[in-house]
């Protein structure tokens, strides 16, 4: 067996995946680089193991190994690093985490973040166990109209999030445009909103397109251009208008990882840069088609799924 640099250190975000890959034991030695060698002379390892988690007496260490021969169910280590000793490794107790999930292990490790702590070891849900390595999500912001709140397209990201296990730790940011903010920042005697769905109350000064009310001549519509083709079609004439549409919002930041929606697009996805579009109506394999295009992975299924571009990439510049 061999100890040192042929087993790279891990990349920022890195977790064993899939976490059966990692192995937990309860040891006696110290846990340095000599002790742990000694121990590893050994010991075989499952053929599957790629990472030990050791722990003795309350501390613990990340080691990266690789065994002698894979075909073999077991066999002896061939090369061993110590990624991480007790002073660099943090094991945190945290039962509602689902340790298959890089974004709960990432959230985990940062709510407990400690200065010099390289490795995080979360034992999660059903007592399982996984680490993150240097945990560095990527930010999504998530350009959306409100209210209603919490809004659609950011729950959908969220629940996306939550079961998708190849996408790299995400914080999904809320970037709101906010129907009330326009109104009150273009005072009107009447508003016509696009739908109901705005959250907004009817009342004397407030109409919804999609109910196709009478037309009035001093309406504002606060809407996008799918509005104003409505507006053309139900009344013969294009209203004033103040411009909600997220996408955009979106154009007003570019370079930034950003998920939003447009009701001109009917299916699909598109990518525009850093920026990924659904369609306004966008069902839950849109939105996880999205967060896998911003985050540089193929499509699920496909077979390259499971890798992705490293922190601070964005898809399509080059990185």
């Amino acid at each position: 067996m061999t100890a040192g640099p042929g087993l790279e250190l891990p990349e920022p975000n890195t977790i064993t995946r899939p976490y059966r890959g990692l192995s937990v034991q309860d040891v006696d030695v110290p846990l340095t680089t000599d002790g742990i060698g000694a121990l590893l002379r050994q010991r075989d390892i499952y053929r599957r193991t790629a990472f030990l988690v050791l722990r003795n007496n309350g501390t613990t260490a990340l080691v990266a190994v690789r065994p002698e021969d894979p075909a073999r169910l077991f066999s002896p280590v061939a090369e061993m690093r110590v990624l991480a000793g007790p002073a660099a490794t943090a094991w945190i107790d945290e039962p509602s985490v689902d340790v298959s999930n890089a974004s709960a292990l990432a959230s985990a490790a940062l709510a407990r973040r400690r200065d010099g702590v390289l490795a995080y070891v979360v034992q999660g849900r059903f007592e399982h166990v996984n680490f993150i390595w240097r945990p560095e999500p990527l930010t999504i912001r998530v350009t959306e109209v409100v209210p209603p709140y919490p809004p659609k397209l950011l729950a959908m990201a969220e629940q996306a999030v939550a079961f998708d296990e190849d996408l790299p730790p995400v914080r999904l940011v809320l970037d709101s445009v906010d129907v009330r903010d326009l109104m009150d920042g273009h005072p009107a005697a009447r508003y016509l909103l696009p739908c109901r769905g705005s959250g907004v109350a009817a009342d004397a000064e407030v109409s919804f397109l999609d109910c196709h009310p009478p037309y009035q001549r001093d309406w504002l519509l606060i809407g996008c251009d799918r509005s104003v083709a409505f507006h053309e079609h139900f009344y013969g004439s294009q209203p004033a208008r103040v411009d909600l549409c997220p996408r955009a919002r979106a154009a007003l930041r570019p370079g930034e990882r950003l998920l939003t929606k447009c009701c001109l697009l009917e299916r699909d996805i598109q990518l525009d840069g850093a920026t990924a579009v659904v369609p306004w109506g966008a069902n839950l394999d849109e939105v996880r088609a999205a967060l896998r295009a911003l985050c540089g992975i193929p499509p699920a299924g496909s077979p390259r799924a499971g890798s992705y571009l490293p922190a601070g990439a964005v898809p399509g510049s080059g990185s």
